[in-house]
């Protein structure tokens, strides 16, 4: 029997600290910070539910981080 793949674990980051900066320079720090998945949406994206683990989500507006979560 094939094992099971195990995902990525989810960094030690707050994604509230993202929150005002520029997309960009967030994007650059979740990726130092190990977040294996980086999604930039616009405000008001329809988007699934599906939780994906190690990937950190930015709402963008403006070049600007106006709301941050993981999954």
């Amino acid at each position: 029997m094939a094992s099971i793949p195990s995902s990525a674990p989810r960094p030690d980051d707050a994604p509230d600290s993202y929150v005002g900066l520029l997309a960009e320079n967030a994007q650059e720090r979740a990726r130092q910070r190990g977040w294996t998945s980086v999604r930039s949406l616009p405000p008001g994206t329809v988007i699934t539910l599906e939780y994906v683990a190690g990937r950190l989500n930015f709402e963008v507006a403006d070049g600007q981080v106006k709301r941050c979560w993981a999954g």
